[in-house]
């Protein structure tokens, strides 16, 4: 097992996973974020009935981790952008 918190890895894995959308922002990323917040509440929805918990903590970390991981995927590419174009 890694260190850290269960929280913390459904945030950091979450937040990795919106980052690549993030980044390249396809032209119906929105609907790609749902579909990652859905599966997330499915997940959790399923767990009770294969032996785990499902908690609504975990939901909320990875719905964090989302957010986050879409903002730091923007921010970096309007540096990159700006990068790129300042330099040429």
């Amino acid at each position: 097992m890694v260190a850290g918190t269960d929280k913390a890895h459904h945030f950091i894995v979450y937040a990795a996973l919106m980052f690549a959308v993030g980044f390249v922002k396809p032209k119906h990323w929105q609907w790609i974020a749902v579909f990652f917040f859905c599966w997330s509440g499915a997940i959790e929805l399923i767990q009770p009935y294969v032996n785990r918990f499902g908690e609504w903590l975990d939901l909320a970390a990875n719905t964090g981790g989302l957010i986050s991981g879409f903002i730091i995927a923007r921010i970096m590419a309007y540096f990159c952008r700006k990068h790129l174009y300042s330099t040429s």
